[in-house]
């Protein structure tokens, strides 16, 4: 004898293979969507708009760096970068730049941090406010108040002669451009940090103290070693950020200071080499990528697991 069909709840099928009407006042049972199908199904927006501002873009800027001004595919303007000792220079003062951005957020983020741990939340809300504020103003607006300030016209020039001494240059060196780039960048590396500094439990401290730990020793062995996620993810976000940046390193560096933003604009908009620029933007993506993954898994090795946790 041949088996009946039956559906999952074992009711036999009907002779067409259709599953058998619900019995009155009995409701069949509503299969649950997966929790990972909801999560794509929110996440779908996000996904599409990710795709076709970043992904596409980039996939865009990877074909055109491989293709010559007529279209033909070629090598020769990554040969041409990499042979080029002029262009590797510049590479390496934009990472150089960069670093010294992320290191100088850092010593003066971190500190405001840690002072920000202790207030109230009326007080923390006010200083976060002045945190931020230099995010409200445009990047040309802040560049050229940084101009009038560093110049040699300006109220630190003034300080300097009003004691007697010759004003330093200012302007148009490496020293304007990590000013400038600190001031914009510090929210970034503060934020992180007060999110790393708030996690801590604490009870840690005063329970080091109570077993003979100095301040400064509760300091470096409790406090800086939880707050490793805070600091990684914000010097990656500066660090990233700083390396990319044109307008704050075009006005403050000037003539002088030329990074590699700086070419991807010149060889795009006066050379109109948009191969070149690409493969130039391309570099510089694939060095950032390579250095920010190190340093994350070398201060992971040092006990910071987690960056947004």
């Amino acid at each position: 004898m041949a088996a009946t069909a039956r559906v999952a709840d074992g009711t036999p099928l009907r002779p067409d293979g259709s599953a058998p009407a619900p019995a009155p006042g009995v409701s069949r049972p509503v299969r649950k969507r997966g929790p990972w199908r909801t999560g794509l199904l929110l996440a779908s927006p996000a996904i599409a708009v990710l795709a076709l501002l970043f992904i596409a873009p980039l996939f865009m800027l990877v074909y055109n760096s491989f293709r010559t001004q007529a279209g033909d595919p070629t090598l020769h303007n990554y040969t041409r970068f990499l042979g080029d000792s002029f262009y590797r220079d510049v590479l390496w003062h934009t990472l150089w730049i960069g670093a010294l951005t992320t290191l100088g957020c850092l010593v003066v983020g971190y500190p405001f941090a840690v002072y920000l741990r202790g207030r109230s939340p009326r007080a923390r809300n006010y200083l976060s406010l002045v945190l931020l504020s230099p995010l409200l103003i445009s990047m040309v607006t802040r560049a050229y108040g940084w101009l009038v300030l560093l110049g040699p016209k300006g109220p630190i020039a003034d300080g300097f002669h009003a004691m007697g001494l010759d004003a330093p240059k200012m302007l148009y060196n490496d020293t304007a451009v990590v000013v400038g780039m600190v001031h914009v960048m510090l929210a970034y590396m503060v934020l992180p940090l007060m999110g790393s500094l708030d996690r801590i439990d604490p009870a840690l401290t005063p329970a080091a103290k109570g077993l003979g730990a100095s301040g400064w020793t509760c300091f470096w062995r409790i406090t800086v070693p939880l707050s490793l996620p805070g600091m990684l993810a914000g010097s990656l976000i500066v660090f990233s950020l700083t390396v990319s940046s044109f307008v704050t390193p075009a006005i403050l560096g000037g003539p002088t200071v030329k990074l590699m933003p700086y070419f991807v604009y010149t060889e795009a908009t006066s050379n109109l080499n948009w191969p070149y620029a690409a493969a130039i933007g391309f570099v510089l993506i694939v060095v950032t990528t390579i250095l920010t993954a190190v340093y994350a898994r070398l201060l992971r090795g040092r006990g910071g697991k987690e960056v947004f946790a």
